[in-house]
């Protein structure tokens, strides 16, 4: 019984990132992070709760590929942080309903700062108001969420993730990324080996 449900889970995870659009305009997106890296910026990736904590993780997996990110709390962007914003960087917004409040204001108040700051959002609401103020939607495809309740959030992590790991491999594949450069970036453990004898 119990092996039935793992397997139910696993097949709508799986379907889910089958059906990410593959009409989002992900190779405008990487250009986007590539201008920014070129140009001294960066990529600012930003997101409330389990959102957040996958924009942390595509934030570090975009600076071992050479493209410089961190990650900007919304909530301490209010208070300060904002101040990390630069005119060369560009915004990378994560929401799944994209209209969590934080991550709405975070658009305003990043304008005020940076009237021309590119914004990209990943968001499972294409008609959202953060959707609305953004320079390019990656559009999840709005997966319902394999949570029993319907509210964890769990399958739009997944795609959330899935996305930001194309956007990865993207970065490496236009921006002609080696084995060399990742290594001068990845100095200990296995894959900085691998990388170094690559």
């Amino acid at each position: 019984m119990m092996q039935n449900t793992i397997q139910s889970i696993l097949a709508a995870e799986a379907a889910a990132i089958q059906n990410i659009p593959l009409d989002n305009p992900f190779e405008p997106a990487v250009q986007c992070f590539l201008e920014a890296a070129r140009a001294g910026g960066k990529v600012v990736v930003s997101g409330v709760g389990k959102a957040g904590g996958v924009g942390a993780k595509i934030a570090t997996t975009l600076c071992s590929v050479g493209v410089p990110s961190i990650f900007l709390h919304p909530l301490e962007a209010q208070h300060g942080d904002l101040g990390v914003l630069g005119v060369h960087d560009c915004l990378l917004l994560i929401s799944n309903s994209g209209k969590t409040r934080e991550v709405v204001e975070l658009v305003h108040l990043a304008r005020k700062l940076h009237q021309e700051v590119r914004i990209i959002t990943i968001t499972g609401k294409r008609g959202s108001e953060l959707a609305a103020c953004s320079d390019l939607v990656l559009w999840t495809g709005g997966p319902p969420e394999v949570c029993p309740l319907g509210l964890a959030p769990t399958t739009s992590t997944t795609v959330m993730s899935v996305i930001g790991d194309v956007l990865t491999v993207l970065a490496v594949q236009i921006g002609g990324f080696t084995h060399n450069d990742y290594a001068l970036r990845h100095h200990g453990g296995y894959l900085g080996t691998v990388a170094k004898l690559g």
